[in-house]
């Protein structure tokens, strides 16, 4: 489902009315909301609402679960981190209980080695199929998402759902849900906004089947739903 809306206030109040939403509907089915954050700048006024009248008194915090997308393999106190920039915007802002925050990074070890260990989280706190009730993502202008980036092996993985790999382009490492476990979700939510977003959400969208150039392209559920939420300078060269 494509939203498209005139301003980013718009687009972030719908988005975080289907994250509420969602996270009613999950604990009330199950007593629990399991939700994997995105990080960029997309996402920060979402964040902030969440975290204000009326949207924080609407979600019971003590039973939401709260994983990463994907993050730069960089400490909690780094600018370039997407923990860092949702705590700052979001979790310390709710009383939400620290032990159901899990970031994407630990202290002694490799991107590599907490790849494997964040997957087995996975398994520990949703289940075998390490099924999402909400999945939050952005897309860069490359038409990356998470940290699936264009011509990188990762788009290729089919059993790992959580890998770690070093970032030629951006020289740093980078740790990511693959694209097998993200299509598992119940819920997944794209936040894309700006004209330099335009190319890519018209090649994602209307274009030819090409996810090796444009890895959002990957983002295709058998089970589950995708909204797009998109101002109207990302979806002016889209057919919607």
């Amino acid at each position: 489902m494509i939203n498209v809306f005139n301003n980013i206030n718009t687009l972030s109040e719908s988005a975080a009315a289907l994250f509420v939403q969602t996270a009613q509907r999950s604990i009330e089915a199950k007593g629990r909301f399991t939700v994997a954050l995105t990080g960029g700048s997309s996402p920060v006024q979402l964040y902030k609402l969440l975290a204000s009248h009326p949207y924080v008194e609407n979600v019971d915090w003590t039973k939401v679960f709260v994983f990463w997308g994907d993050e730069r393999w960089v400490p909690l106190t780094d600018d370039k981190s997407n923990a860092k920039m949702a705590y700052e915007t979001l979790l310390t802002h709710v009383p939400i209980p620290e032990s159901h925050i899990f970031p994407m990074w630990a202290v002694d070890t490799t991107p590599e080695a907490y790849a494997k260990i964040y997957e087995a989280l996975l398994i520990k706190h949703l289940g075998a199929n390490s099924q999402f009730d909400l999945i939050l993502l952005g897309m860069g202008e490359d038409g990356h998402t998470a940290s699936l980036f264009p011509h990188t092996a990762v788009l290729k993985e089919e059993k790992k759902w959580v890998d770690a790999y070093y970032l030629e382009a951006q020289q740093m490492y980078r740790i990511t849900l693959t694209a097998p476990l993200i299509n598992q979700a119940k819920t997944i939510a794209f936040i894309t906004y700006g004209k330099g977003k335009a190319k890519a959400l018209h090649e994602v969208l209307n274009g030819p089947s090409n996810p090796d150039l444009y890895p959002s392209q990957l983002i295709q559920p058998k089970d589950g739903e995708v909204y797009w939420f998109v101002d109207e300078a990302a979806a002016q060269e889209t057919t919607l």
